[in-house]
C-alpha cells in the first residue's frame, strides 16, 4: 500500500445492514490548520454509526462520510498544543474506522497515564455526551437522584460512574436481571429491570428523581414526567422507543419541569472545544483517580467492523464495543 493510502471503513452502496461494512483501501488524510491527524490505534464503535450506515444521520457539513466518532493513537502531524508522537483520545464528526484520522486540535484530550488505546478510545463520544447533558442540560448537582435508562449502554456505563463521582444518587434501568446486577456493580443505588418492573414506580417509592436521562423516550416519556420532582430536568438523547410523544403542558407547569435534549455531533467545533476544556478539567481528575472507568465489552479487530455492528445491534453488550487497528 503506497504512503498516501490506507484502510478505512466504508458502507458498500452507501447504505445497509451490518455486512454492508468493508474494508478498502482509501487516500490517507491530511491535517489542516488548527488539525491534527493521528494514528489511529482504536476506535469506539456507537450507535450513531448504525443510524449513519442505514442512511439516517447523514455527516456535518465538513466531515469525513465514513464512520467513527472516536479514536485514540499517536498524533502525526501536530497543531496547538500537541506534538507528534503524543498519545491522545479525540472526538471526531467521522472517520475513525481507518488507520488515519483528522480532528480540529482543540476536540483531543491526553490518554490518561493508567490507561491504554482501546480504553482511551472508549471515552470521547460519551464522555462528551454525558458532561453535556447530564451536568449542563441536565444540571445534575451532588446530593440530587438521577434516573438513567440504558444502564449497561455505552453511555449508560458512564453515565453511572459520572453521576457517583459528581455525590448524586444513581437509579438506573436496564432490561434482565442480569443487567441491572451490572448496573449495580457500576454502582447504581438502585437498578431496575425494565422488562418486569415499573420504573416510575420504583423511583417515586425512592422519593423521586431530579434529573432524567433518556435514550428511550416514546412509551417511557410519561412514566418519565411522573418519576420527577418538582423543578426536575428531562433529558432526551435518544428516541429509540418512538420520537412523537403527547406534552401534558399543565403537569409541566404544576412541577415546573424543564424538558430538552441535545445531539453531539452537529455542534460547532468552538462549542466542543469549550466542552472539551470542561470534560478535562471535570472528568479527567474522576478518571486518573479510578472513580470512572472505560468499560469496554467486546474488541474487534477494524477489518471485522460488520461484526461488530452486528454485535452491538444484538443487544447483549455492556458497555463499548471497540476496533483495534
Amino acid at each position: 500500500m503506497a504512503q498516501s493510502e490506507m484502510t478505512a471503513i466504508a458502507v458498500e452502496g452507501g447504505k445497509g445492514p451490518a455486512e454492508a461494512l468493508k474494508p478498502v483501501t482509501a487516500p490517507r488524510p491530511d491535517a489542516g490548520d488548527g488539525e491534527i491527524l493521528i494514528a489511529v490505534q482504536a476506535a469506539g464503535v456507537n450507535r450513531p454509526d448504525i443510524v449513519q450506515r442505514l442512511g439516517f444521520y447523514p455527516p456535518p457539513p465538513g466531515a469525513p462520510d465514513t464512520l467513527g466518532l472516536e479514536v485514540a493513537g499517536t498524533v502525526v502531524k501536530a497543531a496547538g498544543r500537541w506534538k507528534r508522537g503524543d498519545r491522545v483520545c479525540a472526538l471526531l464528526g467521522g472517520g475513525g474506522y481507518a488507520e488515519y484520522a483528522v480532528c480540529d486540535a482543540r476536540h483531543a484530550l491526553p490518554i490518561p497515564a493508567s490507561l491504554d488505546f482501546v480504553q482511551a478510545a472508549a471515552l470521547p463520544e460519551t464522555v462528551f455526551t454525558v458532561y453535556a447533558n447530564v451536568f449542563e442540560h441536565g444540571a445534575l448537582k451532588a446530593g440530587e437522584t438521577i434516573l438513567i435508562h440504558g444502564a449497561t449502554s455505552g453511555i449508560g456505563v458512564a453515565a453511572i460512574q459520572m453521576a457517583k463521582a459528581a455525590g448524586a444518587r444513581v437509579i438506573a434501568t436496564a432490561r434482565g436481571k442480569d443487567k441491572a446486577a451490572e448496573a449495580v456493580a457500576l454502582g447504581a443505588d438502585i437498578a431496575v429491570d425494565a422488562s418486569t418492573e415499573d420504573f416510575e414506580a420504583i423511583a417515586r417509592a425512592a422519593g423521586g428523581v431530579d434529573v432524567v436521562l433518556d435514550m428511550v423516550a416514546g412509551p417511557y416519556f410519561a412514566k418519565n414526567l411522573e418519576a420527577l420532582n418538582t423543578s426536575g430536568r428531562l433529558v432526551h438523547i435518544a428516541s429509540l422507543g418512538g420520537a412523537t410523544v403527547e406534552l401534558p403542558i399543565f403537569k409541566i407547569m404544576i412541577k415546573r419541569l424543564i424538558i430538552t435534549g441535545s445531539t453531539l455531533r452537529p455542534r460547532p467545533a468552538d462549542e466542543k472545544a469549550r466542552l472539551a476544556g470542561e470534560i478535562e478539567r471535570t472528568v479527567w481528575p474522576w478518571i486518573e483517580s479510578g472513580a470512572v472507568r472505560p468499560i469496554v465489552d467486546k474488541v474487534f479487530p477494524l477489518t471485522e467492523a460488520a461484526a461488530a455492528h452486528a454485535w452491538l445491534e444484538g443487544g447483549a453488550h455492556v458497555g463499548k464495543v471497540m476496533l483495534t487497528v
